[in-house]
This record gives C-alpha cells, sequence and structure tokens, in this order.
C-alpha cells in the first residue's frame, strides 16, 4: 500500500471465516473500506478471531489486535455479494460522519480543466448546478448538506451525490477521482 495514503482503520464489508471457496489454503479473509481513503482491502485476520459485518478494524503500523496483516488493494469485481450490499450503507454513514470535510468539498472545488469543474463530475450536477453552487459560495459557505439543498434551488440530495460519485470511483472506471486514492491496482 502506498505509504502516502496508508489508511489506519478499516470497516468490515464480509467476514470469510474459512477464506475464499476457490482458494486451496484456508485462512480467515475480510474484505473491507479504508475509512479515510476509501481504499478497498483484503485483510487476513488473526487465527480464532471473528469478525462482524461493519466492525471497525485497526490496520495501521502499530500491533493489531485482530487483523494479521494487510493482503493487498482489492478490486471492486472481486468484492463478494455481501461485501457489495454492505458497500453503499458503509459509504453513506462514512459521508454523515465527515459531513463537513465534503461540505467543505462543495465550498472550495475548482476547474479540472478549462472546459470542466469537478463540481459536474458529480451525479446530476450540470452546469447550472455548478453556476449556482459557484454563486452561492461567493456570497457565504456552505455548512452543512442540508444548507446545500436549501441554498440551491432543485439540487438533488448532496450527501447523496457525494455517496454515488465515490462509489463510481470505487468501480476503477473514471477518468479524474475526487474522493478516492489510487483505486486502481497495479498488476505485475
Amino acid at each position: 500500500m502506498d505509504e502516502l495514503f496508508r489508511e489506519e482503520y478499516a470497516i468490515v464489508l464480509d467476514f470469510l471465516p474459512m477464506g475464499y471457496a476457490s482458494s486451496y489454503k484456508k485462512e480467515a479473509i475480510a474484505q473491507a473500506l479504508g475509512e479515510k481513503y476509501f481504499t478497498l482491502l483484503e485483510l487476513s485476520v488473526k487465527p480464532g478471531v471473528k469478525l462482524s459485518l461493519r466492525d471497525r478494524v485497526y490496520i495501521g503500523k502499530e500491533k493489531r489486535d485482530k487483523i494479521q496483516y494487510i493482503k493487498g488493494k482489492l478490486d471492486f469485481s472481486r468484492l463478494t455479494a455481501t461485501a457489495r450490499n454492505e458497500l453503499r450503507d458503509v459509504v453513506n454513514e462514512m459521508v454523515e460522519q465527515r459531513e463537513k470535510e465534503f461540505v467543505d468539498f462543495f465550498n472550495k472545488a475548482g476547474p479540472i480543466t478549462i472546459r470542466q469543474h469537478s463540481l459536474e463530475l458529480l451525479p446530476g450536477v450540470g452546469k447550472k448546478h455548478m453556476f449556482d453552487i459557484l454563486d452561492e459560495r461567493e456570497k457565504k459557505n456552505f455548512e452543512s448538506f442540508k444548507e446545500i439543498s436549501e441554498r440551491i434551488n432543485l439540487m438533488p440530495d448532496p450527501k447523496r451525490v457525494i455517496v454515488d460519485r465515490i462509489l463510481e470511483e470505487l468501480q476503477g472506471n473514471c477518468k479524474y477521482y475526487l474522493f478516492v486514492k489510487n483505486p486502481k491496482i497495479k498488476r505485475p
């Protein structure tokens, strides 16, 4: 994992006590989402440890109590059905908990190119919404998702827009990444 974007904690999306059915090696595996950079991870769980969905586990450099080691980044296509089912709700909770950070995105987002603004990368946000957001934030910075909805006419739910964008980025098919760091897995 890149040192620059090292995750300290992850949220368990799925726990496989006997590993993958197709694997010859029977070791407990967890599929998880990094809390800070939204990194999809495959974790080796210490013997005898049982994890539940949505458990928060420490994966930093210090002594880990439940995780033996980080097996590596996980491609979206390799997520189990359970992990995929949990993903939207987990991302939604993370965005809710970090509301200020994502509201600040609306307050500070800038252009990507001379023809495209980063706000336009959000699902449902076109040129009109972008200009409305830019005009409103010049008057006064936004303080909450609710305030964005109230001040921007016909704005889709800002929290849902952020969640949808993060899920899109996790699938790894975007040209630009706003919230997910290093979503592509480097293959040798």
